[in-house]
């Protein structure tokens, strides 16, 4: 399986159990939180009118709209995640960020967190969020290293899945559409408690499967969260 198929994307996200189980596995966890890295770049700029693609169950769309005080629209292909962000008070639709229903200039700042990993054409979804910006407008885009969560497919024997969009690879797709980009690493640990722990979370996973073999005390898997910086 990849990421980026439309068919394991639909099943990952068709509703909001699988991000309940990984949202537990992340509270667990050691070191500085991502999300806030991503709400700081955004905050940055001041932005007043900010796209989010890929918005999930509209967590960080909801902050961004009370913290900032800023006109947000969030879109995500799963009909459920956009009704759970409408649930938060946030315009939301279901949609594509390679065809964007947006006019050119619309928006101040477009953010793609751990989203574009997922995408089929992903040189087509980064030209329409350079469009949907106006000049000098801020793409804040997360996604993880290649050696995310690598103890655990070590454990359940399984090779790591190639992406397209990754902390290695990020900086080379995003220089074709933007001006300036700069990468932000955070280094983060998930602590499992133990093999049943870090069984859930493997569980969670369309693209990850397999046993976790009994262990003593802790599992501890590395995470690998990048935040790239994209300056129009």
């Amino acid at each position: 399986m990849r990421l980026d198929d439309p068919a394991v994307v639909r099943e990952e996200y068709a509703d909001e159990t699988r991000l309940a189980a990984r949202k537990k596995a992340h509270a667990s966890g050691e070191g500085q939180d991502a999300r806030d890295v991503v709400f700081e770049a955004i905050a940055e700029v001041s932005p007043q009118r900010i796209l989010e693609v890929g918005c999930g169950e509209g967590e960080l769309a909801e902050r961004m709209a009370g913290e900032l005080q800023a006109a947000v629209v969030a879109i995500d292909q799963s009909e459920r995640m956009v009704e759970l962000t409408r649930a938060r008070g946030v315009e939301a639709h279901v949609g594509d960020v390679q065809d964007l229903g947006f006019a050119g200039g619309s928006f101040d700042c477009a953010v793609a967190a751990w989203v574009l990993f997922h995408v089929p054409d992903l040189d087509r979804a980064l030209a329409e969020l350079a469009r949907v910006l106006r000049p000098g407008g801020r793409l804040v885009a997360a996604t993880n290293g290649r050696d995310q969560v690598r103890e655990l497919y070590d454990l359940v024997g399984r090779d790591l899945p190639a992406t397209t969009f990754n902390a290695e690879n990020g900086a080379e797709s995003l220089c074709r559409h933007f001006s300036r980009v700069d990468r932000i690493d955070v280094h983060v640990w998930f602590v499992f408690s133990d093999a049943a722990a870090a069984q859930a979370y493997v569980d969670s996973m369309v693209v990850l499967s397999g046993t976790v073999p009994p262990v003593e005390g802790p599992i501890r898997a590395r995470r690998t969260p990048c935040v790239f910086v994209a300056d129009k």
